[in-house]
């Protein structure tokens, strides 16, 4: 974008912001920083003077740790990036790293806790049907049982009763069991 007379004052207010954030006590105003070499490609240096004695300058190590402490202010002020306005001698801070809002081991606990639940459900449901299945084939196997045919038979062209062998068969013949002994 184009570099003017604005940008240069919002620059040297952020750099005096920046010496100011940095020492408490410091009384830094935009006078204080010079900016020299300035070409067409937005390339120069620049120092900050004592606002005390204003022929003295700043050590470049106060200067270095004020913009350092305070890059993510500069940058945000020019909406550039640590890639697009560099500071030599500067190293360029690296962004913290992204933090999910959800934090992993609560991720990795509810995803066990939901195989565990899902695991004891297939058991409860598989037992069930097993117990349902188990039941339906012994009341089949009882109704089998109950369920033989009288079929008749013939004997000398006269239709016989098959006997029942489970509930057995009363001979009307013989006595029932309560009469064996007759009455005197």
């Amino acid at each position: 974008y184009a570099w003017d007379a604005n940008e240069e004052y919002l620059f040297k207010a952020m750099v005096a912001f920046a010496m100011r954030r940095y020492s408490s006590k410091s009384t830094t105003q935009i006078s204080n920083v010079l900016l020299c070499n300035v070409t067409d490609r937005v390339s120069f240096w620049f120092v900050v003077t004592d606002s005390s004695k204003n022929v003295t300058t700043v050590p470049g190590s106060v200067v270095e740790a004020a913009i350092r402490m305070n890059r993510n202010r500069i940058n945000s002020a020019f909406l550039l990036s640590d890639k697009t306005l560099q500071f030599l001698k500067i190293t360029s801070t690296l962004s913290p790293p992204v933090e999910p809002s959800t934090p992993v081991w609560l991720i990795v606990f509810g995803v066990v806790l939901c195989l565990i639940v899902a695991g004891i459900v297939f058991l409860i449901v598989s037992g069930i049907q097993k117990h349902k299945k188990k039941n339906k084939e012994s009341t089949e196997r009882e109704n089998l049982e109950e369920k033989v045919e009288v079929t008749v038979t013939l004997e000398n062209g006269l239709p016989c009763e098959v006997l029942d062998l489970k509930a057995g068969h009363i001979n009307g013949v013989f006595p029932a069991d309560d009469e064996r002994f007759t009455s005197l």
